[in-house]
């Protein structure tokens, strides 16, 4: 079956500064702030959500197909997917602009400053689902707000089954947008905060949203994750994580394991558990894709982590 990803690719360029911000801020001078960082810690990952997602798909043996912009500058991201057999042939480049691009401090305390250029994001409007051809399956990730809008929309007129997943996208929509998405998606995934300003946003509970879709999946972290239908919440248990070193592309590394169980018919607390693996794997290393489990590596790990066979494919063992 083949899964059509539409959302961000960016480049991430992570700094570390060795003390801690609290120290270097005057409260007192904060409306003419004008202070240096040293960071002599930096590296630069590859992400995005819909790099991110196709990164855990091709883990689980799927062919993701990557629906997004890409800017001049993106040879080193291209390299990346073709060394690991991730098709291109979706991802549009817009000349005279950066791909998308996070710069992120972050301090000894874990506090971060973000500033984020969108760059060829803005573009992925431009893009058009019924160009993938053959589709069963889609997700409409963080991407730019036209893009996200119009992905949604086609994929709904083509009667192409896809989850929505506003992440740090909501903030870009009303609440009438944002319940249109709903109406035309089939499935919704956020985290425990965008949750709740989801809820704010349209004015209607979670378990009312949920009658307007096949299923509503809620992470909440080391507490799980929830997955409500129209008649039932299931409770996802949090697989562990051998170690937490960084929960960058935690959320779509488990979205990932949704659309693998959505794509195989699985039942969907069967789906659950395998989203809340491919977190647990991610969380174990830097990045959002510098994990590289092999299938077999993961099916063993479901087994041993929830005492079930793999559904759907060879037992490990």
């Amino acid at each position: 079956m083949s899964i059509l990803i539409c959302g961000s690719l960016a480049f991430d360029t992570i700094m570390v500064f060795p003390d801690r911000f609290e120290r270097h801020i005057l409260p007192e001078k904060i409306h003419k702030l004008n202070v240096a960082f040293l960071v002599p810690e930096m590296r630069r990952e590859f992400g995005g959500c819909a790099g991110n997602i196709a990164w855990n798909l091709k883990l689980l043996e799927e062919s993701p197909l990557i629906m997004a912009a890409c800017g001049q500058d993106f040879a080193p991201y291209a390299q990346h997917l073709d060394r690991h057999g991730i098709s291109r042939e979706h991802i549009l480049a817009i000349e005279n602009a950066y791909t998308a691009q996070a710069f992120i401090t972050t301090d000894l305390t874990d506090n971060q400053i973000t500033a984020f250029h969108p760059g060829a994001m803005n573009d992925a409007h431009r893009n058009r689902i019924e160009q993938a051809g053959n589709v069963q399956l889609g997700i409409v990730a963080p991407d730019g707000r036209e893009g996200m809008i119009a992905h949604a929309k086609a994929f709904h007129a083509a009667g192409i089954p896809f989850v929505f997943d506003p992440g740090q996208g909501m903030p870009m929509f009303d609440g009438a947008e944002l319940l249109q998405f709903i109406e035309w998606a089939d499935y919704v995934a956020v985290n425990d905060y965008e949750a709740e300003m989801l809820q704010q946003r349209v004015g209607i509970p979670l378990a009312e949203l949920a009658q307007k879709v096949r299923a509503l999946i809620v992470t909440r972290g080391e507490a799980g994750s929830e997955i409500f239908t129209a008649t039932e919440c299931i409770a996802i248990p949090c697989a562990e994580a051998a170690q937490v070193i960084d929960p960058t592309g935690c959320g779509d590394a488990y979205r990932a394991g949704l659309l693998y169980g959505i794509s195989h018919h699985w039942h969907w607390e069967q789906t659950g558990k395998l989203a809340s693996l491919m977190g647990a794997i991610k969380i174990e290393h830097r990045g959002g894709q510098n994990h590289h489990p092999t299938f077999t590596d993961i099916v063993h790990r479901y087994e041993t982590a929830f005492a079930e066979t793999f559904p759907g494919k060879l037992s490990a063992s």
